[in-house]
């Protein structure tokens, strides 16, 4: 019965914080945060460029533009889509309620894999106060409160995570596959992974044919290629969806002159590379190598983004971070700054979902 207690808690927590900002802001500016609306066009076009055109999106994007809005998080709205007609008989705005609600239901789903992941690995005693920690990074409160697919993109990589420290190489591979069908950096588990099988082969001299299982990583990105290349009939069309490649060079962020930085008011971003930095090196000696590793390769490409929004784009290190200062988050000292603070990010979650929303005057794409 503890147990299910746990999980209920942090369910609550979860449901009661989402609820909070929901009536701050209201529904029509939860709808039209970026880049929500955007993955309801391939969840109800399958990316056909007919099906596209005969929407009269009002964004002015090129059919095209949408291969950069990969195609698990859009098959699931589709999914929940269904599912709300046929229970709820909700036809106006089934697409949109069920944008959020397939975030809302895989930030339930993170939260208690991580809260089981934490118990199975006996990573901190006290697992219950770490979980509910995962879910208050100011940028993260205000990502999995509306339309996004980043809680289904950590859920996916902390599960391959998982199997892969459990041995079970294939489901590893199954779950990055899908990790990368849901955002490209999930291609960097395949790197993490393949880090470690270097480490092992250079101590045991062995090689196991079960490694092949995290093949399914790159293969799943493939699948998303290919399925662009028979719909739009390119194979590279996420490559050439816009200006959506923001890896230039290490630390290309500080350039205010760049369309996607355009401030010099970046200070908090040398504090998000420190706290990851310095979250690697307590990885470093960890039994769970791939951990560290995976760690590595996304801390190193984060160096590369030449984007403002950097607090969103390492969002996978943050799982890594609450795990590597487990004693510092779940200390006494912390908890207490942490209900101080509460309010400021819940006033930072809010200014957020109120500035960055799409400029949507014909709603009729997306309904």
């Amino acid at each position: 019965m503890r147990r299910i207690y746990s999980y209920l808690i942090l369910t609550s927590i979860v449901l009661i914080s989402t609820i909070v900002l929901w009536l701050s802001v209201g529904f029509l500016t939860i709808y039209k945060h970026y880049d929500g609306p955007l993955y309801i066009i391939p969840a109800k076009t399958f990316y056909n460029p007919k099906e596209i055109d005969n929407l009269h999106v009002t964004t002015g994007s090129p059919n095209n533009y949408f291969a950069a809005h990969l195609p698990l998080y859009p098959l699931l709205i589709r999914g929940f889509k269904e599912l709300l007609n046929y229970g709820l008989q909700i036809n106006e705005l089934a697409y949109l309620k069920s944008m959020v609600l397939v975030n809302l239901i895989s930030t339930i789903g993170l939260v208690l894999f991580f809260y089981y992941l934490l118990k199975k690995f006996k990573l901190t005693n006290n697992p219950l106060v770490l979980a509910s920690v995962l879910l208050f990074l100011p940028r993260f409160l205000a990502v999995r409160t509306v339309g996004a697919p980043e809680s289904l993109f950590l859920l996916m990589i902390l599960l391959s995570l998982f199997f892969f420290e459990k041995q079970k190489f294939w489901w590893a591979g199954l779950f990055g596959g899908l990790a990368t069908m849901t955002k490209t950096p999930g291609i960097l588990l395949f790197a993490g992974y393949g880090l470690v099988f270097v480490e092992r082969f250079i101590k045991i001299k062995k090689v196991s044919w079960q490694w092949l299982g995290i093949i399914l990583i790159p293969l799943g990105l493939l699948g998303v290629f290919g399925l662009y290349a028979k719909q739009y009939g390119d194979f590279f069309a996420y490559f050439h969806s816009g200006d959506n490649i923001h890896l230039v060079f290490p630390y290309s962020v500080f350039n205010f002159q760049k369309s996607w930085v355009g401030t010099a008011w970046l200070e908090e971003i040398i504090f998000y590379y420190f706290m990851y930095g310095l979250a690697l090196i307590n990885l470093k000696n960890s039994k769970y190598r791939s951990f560290f590793y995976f760690g590595l390769v996304f801390f190193t490409a984060t160096l590369f983004v030449q984007h403002r929004d950097i607090s969103r784009y390492s969002l996978p290190l943050w799982p890594l971070a609450v795990i590597a200062f487990e004693k510092f988050f779940t200390s006494k000292k912390f908890l207490i700054i942490l209900v101080i603070l509460l309010p400021a990010i819940f006033l930072y979650a809010w200014n957020m979902l109120l500035y960055n929303v799409m400029p949507i005057s014909d709603w009729s794409a997306f309904l």
